[in-house]
């Protein structure tokens, strides 16, 4: 950088996010593989968008100990160039890979929902390979310019068209494509007489899903790239702007944790997996905290004995309970996922 190191920037935000997105995208996502494979099994060409998603997330969160040993030397980077310009690639690749296979999600559920027959062909598993590499190859034939992140500031001229490019091209055409599909959908969901109600919830889910991860994820990093090629000419304007460019920056590393949500609207057995892992520990927690609560002392002399009342003298009598009365130690909710089925069946089991 030509503009010094003097930036103040919250070096502990950063490295806690990216230590969150990794510790919690590097499962989930190896999970989302699991059941992608799944989706191409069964002949879904919508498995094939959401395993290449999963695979540019996967690739992304490989270089996240590189990055963040970069942050932990004050942006120094140790390591040989090429090895630079590969992590820098894979950081824009996961953004606009990501952006690319979110579209394709949104228009692969418009032709479901709009035009279930007239372009049958497009949603063919022939049709979303081709349109996966197309994706594919474009990215890696706009990375041929230097991709080291953060060496070069005050901007330069010759980054000034690539930049309009990403936020015309590369944000706002999707943004459109995304806000278009998802407006055709609802509209026709509605219409729909012979779509269940459970279907309905799922389609609005996966539509809205993306859109909500589009915003968050990619917009801030977009607009701040907007405002610096507008207004960045010196330094003294990037010192301003720095630290928020540089967060909107890493919050484009949350997709990789936003992702595999997308399997939940998709697949009933990610669903399900996704409750099982969830409620189950949850529920066990419950259980042992209301365990030891009705366990105390007090509880269980009260369990043997009641104090009765004669009815002819008016004192009072000790006498014993038949064990009937007795009142219950604990009551555990147990969960039973019945995969065969399809279906999530809870029982109440009470334990005495």
């Amino acid at each position: 950088t030509d503009c010094g190191t003097a930036f103040e920037k919250s070096n502990h935000c950063q490295i806690l996010l990216l230590l969150c997105v990794f510790q919690i995208g590097v499962p989930s996502n190896l999970y989302s593989l699991y059941h992608a494979v799944l989706q191409l099994k069964q002949k879904n060409e919508l498995g094939v968008y959401l395993l290449n998603l999963t695979i540019s997330d996967l690739l992304y969160l490989a270089s996240l100990p590189l990055w963040l040993q970069y942050i932990f030397q004050d942006d120094d980077w140790r390591h040989r160039e090429w090895l630079c310009q590969v992590c820098g690639f894979l950081l824009y690749e996961n953004i606009y890979i990501s952006i690319g296979f979110l579209c394709c999600i949104s228009l692969d559920r418009y032709l479901a929902v709009v035009h279930p027959l007239r372009f049958s062909s497009l949603r063919s598993m022939h049709a979303a390979w081709i349109v996966s590499a197309i994706i594919w190859l474009k990215e890696i034939q706009k990375s041929q310019e230097p991709v080291c992140v953060f060496r070069t500031l005050p901007m330069q001229p010759w980054e000034y068209p690539i930049n309009y490019y990403r936020f015309v091209i590369g944000f706002m055409l999707p943004l459109a494509i995304l806000l278009i599909s998802y407006l055709c959908v609802l509209r026709a969901v509605g219409r729909s007489a012979g779509t269940l109600p459970d279907q309905k919830s799922r389609i609005r889910q996966l539509v809205s899903s993306t859109i909500l991860i589009f915003l968050v994820c990619f917009s801030p990093y977009h607009v701040f790239l907007l405002v610096r090629t507008v207004l960045e000419r010196d330094c003294n304007f990037i010192t301003g702007i720095f630290n928020y460019y540089h967060m909107s920056l890493l919050l484009t590393s949350l997709n990789c944790v936003a992702d595999p949500a997308l399997y939940c609207f998709v697949s009933e057995s990610a669903r399900h997996g996704l409750h099982r892992a969830l409620l189950r520990p949850l529920s066990r927690a419950v259980c042992c905290c209301r365990r030891r609560g009705n366990a105390s002392p007090g509880n269980q002399a009260s369990d043997s004995h009641e104090v009765a009342t004669d009815d002819h003298n008016g004192h009072p009598t000790a006498m014993q309970t038949p064990h009937k009365t007795r009142r219950r130690s604990c009551c555990e909710w147990s969960m039973l996922i019945k995969l065969s089925t399809g279906q999530w069946q809870l029982k109440r089991t009470k334990l005495n």
